[in-house]
């Protein structure tokens, strides 16, 4: 088993260097992996290659990791929060919050006659539309001790601030729904070196706090109760999983859009690489299969035709391991 592990920590990392390479060479204009050594390097002297690898690919390449191993991870804790192999990090409703803030900004100029356009103006509204929700069900964990219910209130959550979306949709103008419904299909290009900062500071606090849970998410992976038998709060811990989750899926989501299927397949695709359910080596081959696979996507969403939306090429990715799941259920 501790063999296997380090196989597959090695393959992924030195996958990941490869993948972050390529995906750094290859777009609408290919470049040699010696021209983007000069560049990286400070020797070459060419602006306009300058300008691709530095200013465009480079921080989209930087992006499609931060979001994936941000996504991943946040699946993982759902899913075992819930004990539902089927959770993702937006089931709480955080990403209809986000989204309900994006359509604020871009729709309600309709009514206002105001239109904010700007991108640092769409992630703040995310921002506060994921805050709200998350602080919501912040304060609702404490009042609801069953988990299932908690779901439900998410659920519900999102519900609502999808139909004030609706709502806003209804009353749109079409070159305003249009810049909305772009925004929704997800890019990794929409974040500049200057809100990358702002991304990192919502998505390392979330992943301190998911890998600080380690010992205590293998407690609940048996049950709540084993897990209050060995002295572990289950208030506090779902918490603080709430409270990862919230900050790790609300800041890529306002700063990238909803990226689909992510969170939900790649914790199944670690389990399955390490046969093995521990979280001490589940999470970190999840937040590296979750990097892998975004820069993996954004690969093939750049080299298509038409520039393919990452959500829509992550769903090619994550639908057929969710089928895989539902069928692998039934058949046991």
């Amino acid at each position: 088993m501790q063999t296997r592990r380090n196989i597959c920590f090695i393959f992924l990392c030195l996958l990941l260097v490869a993948m972050f390479i390529t995906d750094i060479c290859f777009g609408s204009v290919s470049m040699h992996l010696r021209d983007v050594w000069a560049v990286l390097s400070g020797q070459s002297t060419d602006e306009i290659s300058r300008e691709i690898i530095l200013n465009l690919r480079l921080p989209r390449a930087i992006t499609a990791v931060i979001a994936g191993i941000a996504l991943s991870v946040a699946g993982l804790l759902m899913q075992t929060l819930f004990r539902n192999p089927l959770a993702d990090p937006y089931i709480l409703g955080v990403s209809s919050g986000a989204t309900f803030g994006v359509a604020m900004t871009i729709m309600a100029g309709t009514l206002t006659g105001v239109y904010v356009t700007s991108q640092w103006a769409t992630a703040t509204a995310a921002v506060c539309g994921a805050s709200v929700v998350l602080l919501i069900v912040l304060a609702v964990s404490f009042k609801i001790r069953d988990s299932v219910s908690l779901l439900i209130v998410g659920i519900m959550l999102s519900s609502i601030a999808g139909a004030l979306v609706n709502i806003i949709q209804n009353y749109s103008n079409p070159d305003a729904l249009k810049l909305f419904i772009v925004w929704t299909l997800g890019s990794l290009s929409a974040v500049s070196w200057q809100q990358m900062g702002a991304l990192l500071a919502m998505v390392v606090p979330g992943l301190i706090i998911a890998f600080a849970l380690i010992k205590t998410l293998n407690g609940l992976l048996l049950s709540e109760n084993y897990a209050r038998s060995l002295g572990i709060s289950i208030p506090l811990t779902r918490f603080l999983i709430i409270l990862a989750t919230g900050l790790m899926a609300g800041g890529v989501t306002a700063f990238t859009g909803p990226i689909a299927f992510v969170g939900v397949a790649v914790p199944h695709i670690a389990r399955g690489l390490l046969q093995s359910a521990n979280h001490r080596s589940v999470m970190p081959c999840t937040a590296l299969c979750g990097a892998n696979l975004l820069l993996i996507c954004d690969l093939i969403s750049k080299t298509t035709t038409h520039n393919l939306p990452i959500s829509t090429v992550s769903a090619l990715f994550g639908a057929p391991v969710i089928i895989w799941i539902i069928l692998n259920q039934k058949h046991q």
